[in-house]
């Protein structure tokens, strides 16, 4: 491009703003009034000093009198020479309308457009350089209070920011260039000399290279302060900025701590892919038109120097988040968090692959919140809740953990839910294990493990409990609330009220039963969202929504994750128990109180025999080896008198091992358990197995003439041991085979 300052492109009024040296190239000038109707920005007469002043050095090329074949006539200041004389008048001048302008009820722009004095008009007008909306996303800093923005921006209690240099030494953010498109203040700065005095330019101006310059200025604050943190005091997004504001329909949030780029890619390519879904829903009426508009993405990262560096690095490549924007500190007070806000169109795959427009990906407005300090996963959900839920006012919030990835139309059936039957308060899908390619997780015990419990509880436990329309906990990895559920009543107290306060609970503070009970603190959410006064809301099972989850591999990480369910879901159980009268002060109709206390009493009847598992399974263990002893080789009672000392000390030991508080620090110990209860599990199966063939062989031989089905109650080993196996067993088979799973 030309580096001429009358260049046609900085007249249009779509132009953009002038770079920094123009101006400084104007502070070299004071042009006088135009002789002719076309200004002129270039007079011959200076009077401003030479910016580059000539020193004592001898010029070691002295100018001659002559001048040669390719030396043209130099001016009186070699680094200015007049351009040619412009005889046709510029095709729009400075005080052209700002086309950037915005209805007073909407604006945007954190500083009002600024002027400076027009070298092009002889009137006297000012020029206006509007700041334009960046298609990037941009970033906020929030501190207490107030927010911050990139560039060493200062907060102060006049009515103005000033952008100028931190005063303080705790602020290591980095500071960005000077920003084309933000205005120069009109004060002068130290001019960079040019020692080279050999140095001789011809032709055109020489162009300076960009400068890092902190400079000072003050502009208007937006309603009193930079940007606000609540909506009393009008803090926004940018879906209520468009003229009229986007309804946001689905509001999905994504929490993470340091996950990896494969992980995050793997949600985050799962949600887009559900957006494509909706917006493919030609017949719908919400979804048809514009569908992503109605859909807003909030990734809320647990902690700045916590994040992972390549996903971050990948959230940038998506265009949500501009590095060396960040600071900690703003006018000498900690920030608490950073938002950045875009709409994007590249979908990255977990294989790395970038996907565009051209493979259908539609876009995705993306809020990505990157807090200053690690405050856990439910601090997360306030700010999600709390902050932009209230600026939002979306219909259906998605919670999702980063590493789930929620199935091609998995949050659509979610969405469904909630449109068919307004009583729906929440609602989850299915949690699956993740079985890799070609299932080869399975080979892993534990996956295996856990993959059968989760079918069996997605088969048996979360259908009988959505028909009493009361599940005991929805996932935080994969659910669904209604916004105006969740709401607190006009005292102050409601679920939102309740759940977060786990974020506290974990202190001296918190007593032994509480603490333990906010563990698990989605129970504790579900039962206030069906108990909350005043309302009827009840939760939903979604069979055909699904998500895809890691599995703990290793022993340490499983012990850790059912120690910390096992104690929250435990005494969650307690707290909905003992406090079933909550119950009553709903506006649940009488049938429905009839059904959840139905479900209640097979709670606790479920509580019961979760505290006395532990002395059950040794009662099974005991009866089932006893009763071989009468039906197998002398041996069998020797080998059973080994294994119930075996069984006493692995009891023993793992009670040893609980006491400390990191099984990462004991993991050979809890290792050596896994092997010895999986062997005597082993051994309890085949003794039922043998059992079962010499309970029918002593029948067959006992029997007169042929079996009935009575002859099958008379064997007390049968009916004892065989029977209620057999029971359970083929419970989780029909219940399989029903469910086609």
């Amino acid at each position: 491009m030309s580096g001429y300052p009358n260049d046609e492109r900085y007249g249009h009024p779509l132009s953009p703003p002038p770079p920094a040296d123009l101006y400084h190239y104007n502070q070299f000038n004071n042009p006088g009034p135009p002789p002719t109707s076309t200004p002129n920005p270039y007079p011959n007469q200076y009077s401003t000093p030479n910016p580059y002043p000539q020193s004592n050095t001898p010029n070691p090329y002295p100018p001659t009198t002559t001048p040669g074949p390719y030396q043209p006539q130099q001016q009186a200041y070699p680094a200015y020479p007049p351009p040619p004389q412009s005889h046709t008048p510029l095709p729009q001048s400075y005080s052209a309308p700002n086309p950037f302008d915005r209805p007073p009820s909407t604006p945007y722009s954190i500083a009002p457009s600024h002027s400076y004095s027009d070298p092009f008009s002889g009137q006297g007008t000012s020029a206006t350089y509007p700041i334009q909306e960046e298609q990037t996303g941009y970033g906020h800093t929030q501190n207490q209070g107030r927010y911050s923005t990139p560039g060493g921006v200062q907060l102060q209690d006049d009515g103005y920011v000033d952008l100028g240099r931190d005063a303080d030494d705790q602020d290591h953010g980095d500071t960005p260039l000077l920003n084309p498109h933000v205005s120069i203040p009109e004060s002068d700065h130290d001019h960079v000399e040019d020692h080279e005095e050999t140095n001789i330019h011809y032709g055109a101006i020489p162009q300076r290279q960009p400068r890092r310059y902190k400079t000072i200025k003050k502009v208007p604050l937006y309603h009193g302060n930079f940007v606000l943190d609540t909506p009393e005091e009008k803090y926004t997004l940018r879906q209520r900025l468009y003229d009229p504001p986007r309804r946001t329909e689905l509001f999905i949030v994504m929490t993470m701590y340091n996950e990896d780029e494969q992980l995050f890619t793997r949600t985050m390519h799962g949600v887009m892919q559900n957006i494509k879904h909706l917006c493919e829903r030609k017949r719908s009426k919400m979804w048809a038109d514009g569908g992503w508009k109605r859909v807003v993405v909030c990734v809320v990262s647990d902690g700045r120097m916590k994040i992972n560096s390549r996903t971050l690095s990948t959230i940038a490549a998506m265009g949500a988040y501009q590095d060396g924007i960040a600071k900690n500190v703003v006018d000498k007070k900690p920030v608490t968090a950073h938002i950045y806000e875009y709409t994007t169109q590249i979908s990255v795959t977990p294989s790395m692959r970038i996907e565009g427009a051209e493979r259908g990906t539609v876009p995705c407005q993306i809020i990505f919140c990157l807090k200053e300090k690690n405050q856990k996963k439910i601090n997360s959900h306030r700010w999600f809740f709390n902050a932009f839920g209230r600026v939002l006012e979306p219909n259906v919030c998605v919670l999702l953990d980063v590493g789930t990835r929620p199935g091609p139309t998995s949050i659509y059936h979610l969405w469904k839910a909630f449109d068919l039957n307004s009583n729906v308060g929440g609602a989850c899908g299915e949690i699956v294990a993740d079985k890799g390619k070609f299932g080869k997780n399975l080979l892993n015990p534990l996956v295996a493990a856990q993959n059968f419990e989760y079918k069996m509880s997605n088969i048996l436990d979360k259908p009988l409990e959505s028909v009493f329309g009361y599940i005991t906990v929805l996932p935080g990895a994969f659910s669904a609330y209604r916004y105006i559920a969740l709401q607190n009543d006009s005292t102050g107290e409601g679920p939102l009220q309740k759940y977060f306060l786990g974020e506290k609970m974990h202190g001296a503070d918190a007593d032994i039963f509480t603490a333990n009970m906010y563990l698990a603190e989605d129970r504790i959410l579900c039962w206030e969202l069906v108990s909350k006064l005043g309302g009827s809301w009840t939760l939903h099972y979604v069979k055909s929504a699904y998500a895809v989850t890691d599995v703990p591999d290793q022993v340490p990480e499983l012990i850790s994750q059912r120690r910390r369910w096992l104690n929250g879901s435990f005494f969650a159980a307690v707290h909905s128990t003992v406090k079933f009268n909550y119950l009553y002060r709903s506006s649940h109709s009488f049938a429905r109180k009839a059904w959840i206390h139905v479900e209640l009493f097979y709670q606790t009847f479920n509580l019961l025999f979760s505290w006395f598992s532990l002395g059950n399974y040794y009662i099974a263990f005991v009866i089932l080896t006893q009763s071989m002893e009468g039906l197998g080789p002398g041996a069998i009672k020797t080998l059973n008198i080994i294994l119930n000392y075996f069984y006493l000390g692995m009891l023993v030991m793992c009670y040893l091992l609980s006491l400390g508080n990191r099984p990462q620090g004991s993991k050979l110990g809890y290792t050596m358990s896994f092997i010895g209860f999986a062997l005597i599990t082993i051994y309890m199966t085949f003794a039922a197995f043998f059992l079962a063939v010499k309970s029918i062989q002593a029948i067959s031989a006992d029997s007169q003439g042929g079996l009935t089905f009575g002859d099958f109650f008379t064997n007390t080993i049968f009916r004892n041991v065989v029977i209620s196996i057999a029971a359970t067993l083929g419970l989780y088979i029909v219940a399989s085979l029903l469910f086609v799973s």
